[in-house]
This record gives C-alpha cells, structure tokens and sequence, in this order.
C-alpha cells in the first residue's frame, strides 16, 4: 500500500472518488456534492485557512487501486471547553474494511500534526463549522441529511481499535408531521396564548435583514458564552441569511416574540439532499436546472431544525409548546412536509437535549467525535457537561 499526498487537480479528484467507492453499494448513501467538498480545501473559500492550514492523503494499492482517503487539519481556532492540550484535527476519512489501511492513515495524519505541535486529534471533523461534515454515524444509517457525514458501520471499528475513545456523542432528534400533537402541547400552548403580549410571526424574505437581527438576539442571549460558542455579529446573521435566502422556505421558519421583542427562533430548511441525490454529486449548469425542476416538482416532504432556541428568561414557561404547536399547526395542514429531524445536539448539553426529549422528538441518529491524545499515558476526560 501506498500513501499519495492531494496536491493537484487529479489527486483531489481520486480524494472526491474514494467516498463514492466505498460507499457505491449502499443504498441509502447520498453523493455529496463535489463542489461541497473542494470549497473545504480552497484557500479562497474557507475562511478557516486564515488560522490553519491541511493536508490530504489517498491510499492505493500497488496496482493504483483506491483504497482510502483522510485529511488532517491544523487549526489555531479550533478549542474546546475544558481542553489541557493542543488538539487537532482529522476529517473526511473513508477506508476500506481494513485495520492495517485504516492505521497507515491515522498515522500519517498524526505525524504531520506532531511536526506542528499537537498533542491530540479529534475525529473526524471539519476544517470549518460545525453544523458539516462533523462526527462519525454510528446508529441510523438511513439516508443522511444535507452536508452531514455518512459512512459505513464498520468504521467504528477502525477507530475505537486504532486507540480513539468517545469525546462526545451528537445525537439527532426526529418525528412525524401528520397526526395531533402529544396533549401536553396544546395544554403548554393554551397558557402562554392567554397572554396576548406572545405572537409568532414566519420569516419573510422580504425582510431578511429585520429577521436576522432578531435571530442573532435570540442566538447570542440563548447560546453566547456557552460550550465555547462566540456571540454572533449582526453582518454575520445577515450574510448567513442572504446565503440560505434562494433555499429558505417562509413556512417553516418562525419566530416568538414578547411585547415586539424576540424571544424564541425554531429555523427549518428543506432537506436539499432529498433533491441533490439526483445529481450525483454534480452541480454545473445542468444539474443546476435540474435542481430547480426537482424543487418546484415539490419533492422534499422532510425538513431539518437548523436551530431551536428559547431565550433563559423565557424557558420553562410554555413558549416551546407554545411557538411549536403554532408552528405545526400551519405546517401539518398548509405545506408538503410529513417528517422534521433536529441537527445533532451534543450530549454535554443535557439542557437543549432535554428540550427536544421534551418536545417528544424521537433519536434518529447519533455520531460520535472521538479524541486520540498522542501521549497514550495522558488520562482521558471527555468532553465537560455545560450547566
């Protein structure tokens, strides 16, 4: 076997096709799309190489056969709570069903991030945000939703035997659209609707920028200063937006106000992997009009909680049945979704886990992100459990 490092255009296109051998035979795998993936890795794209830097690494066979793939990744932001070490950081693994191939790859990307001074990697991981291409499933291997990792079961086993343990798991939450709502939400609705000072209002496009502000109120008093997470700009809400505008959908984002002022943001979006499985991971100009006729053909019945948040002040009074029953109401009887799931929560915040067991969201999936401290005589912590 041979370690290949990705440096041109025709190596990083053998790193694309990797993921799509492994996984060609699986019935539920989604391609991504090409474009996703090579945004990653280009300078001009992703503002995470102002703090890092990669490397990518394809193994083969000695006949050229394409065997495995990882990318390793230094990055000066990336921390989290509780860290003693400088950790960093592995992503886009794909391997064969092989101990030996999966051992030359982690190897090699601990090398290279020994030589910079790491003293631990998590995995796998992005070289960005955390809301793409972040842990690694190991329950709910069904078709996975846009820009979230899928792989097949056996690679638990490549990592936990390599040395890796747990560091946190991230669970997703789903249901069912169709039907009623448990009681209790219509009893935690009627007691907050009494009170004429709450409303609920759809996002409009038209007034994004008015929306975006009021979703960084909610965000920045509900998740700022907790877990590492930094209080977001106004031009960042803005601009985060303005990106999502073309694929918003005005139904199935909404926010509760108190007296005029937000208080509480439940954002949906379309689950585009729904439509983009039909473009095998193309996204020129015809898969682009193909896109569109997919989309207005109406075929993605599953939308995905990009955000849930209830400002503290406003926690346990109702205002989650509350913005939730008036959200489904409109959405179970005037839209084409029949099913939601929740973007993964992890599991050292209990609190936003509780909400979602309370809001009767069933677990769909869970991934995992591991830790692998270099100094094998280093006692272990996983990740601290936010108050």
């Amino acid at each position: 076997m041979q370690l290949v490092e990705v440096k041109d255009h025709k190596t990083s296109q053998e790193f694309i096709r990797v993921n799509v051998i492994i996984n060609h035979n699986d019935p539920h795998y989604i391609r991504p799309l090409d474009k996703d993936i090579h945004e990653v890795f280009d300078t001009k794209k992703n503002k995470a190489f102002r703090f890092g830097e990669v490397k990518r690494w394809i193994l083969k066979d000695q006949q050229g056969s394409l065997l495995g793939r990882i990318a390793a990744f230094s990055n000066k932001k990336y921390k989290n709570l509780g860290d003693e070490q400088m950790t960093g950081g592995i992503g886009f693994f794909d391997c064969i069903n092989q101990q030996e191939a999966a051992n030359l790859l982690f190897n090699c990307a601990k090398e290279w991030l020994l030589t910079k001074g790491y003293e631990a990697m998590d995995g796998p991981i992005n070289f960005g945000e955390r809301d793409k291409w972040w842990g690694l499933l190991v329950e709910g291997f069904e078709q996975p939703i846009y820009c979230m990792n899928y792989n097949q079961p056996y690679y638990q086993v490549l990592f936990e035997n390599y040395g890796f343990r747990v560091f946190f798991n991230q669970l997703c939450f789903g249901r069912s659209l169709e039907g009623r709502l448990p009681e209790k939400f219509y009893e935690g609705h009627e007691k907050v609707a009494t009170d004429k000072n709450y409303s609920v209002r759809r996002i409009d496009k038209n007034k994004l920028d008015e929306f975006a502000s009021d979703f960084a109120t909610v965000y920045n008093k509900a998740f700022a200063g907790h877990g590492g997470n930094k209080q977001m700009d106004l031009k960042i809400a803005k601009k985060m937006f303005q990106t999502l505008k073309p694929v918003m959908d005005e139904d199935i984002a909404w926010f509760t106000y108190y007296q005029d002022e937000p208080i509480a943001i439940y954002i949906n979006l379309p689950d585009l992997n729904q439509l983009f499985k039909h473009l095998h991971g193309r996204f020129d100009l015809f898969a682009k009009l193909r896109f569109l006729w997919l989309k207005r053909k109406g075929d993605v019945n599953r939308m995905i909680g990009l955000l849930f948040a209830v400002i503290p002040e406003y926690q346990k009074k109702g205002v989650d049945y509350f913005m939730v029953t008036e959200a489904a109401g409109f959405i179970m009887n005037k839209t084409k979704y029949k099913t939601t799931e929740l973007q993964w929560l992890g599991d050292f915040n209990p609190k936003m886990v509780n909400i979602a067991r309370n809001l009767e969201f069933a677990e769909s999936r869970r991934l995992i992100t591991y830790r692998y401290l270099f100094n094998r005589d280093k006692e272990f912590k996983r990740h601290p459990i936010l108050s």
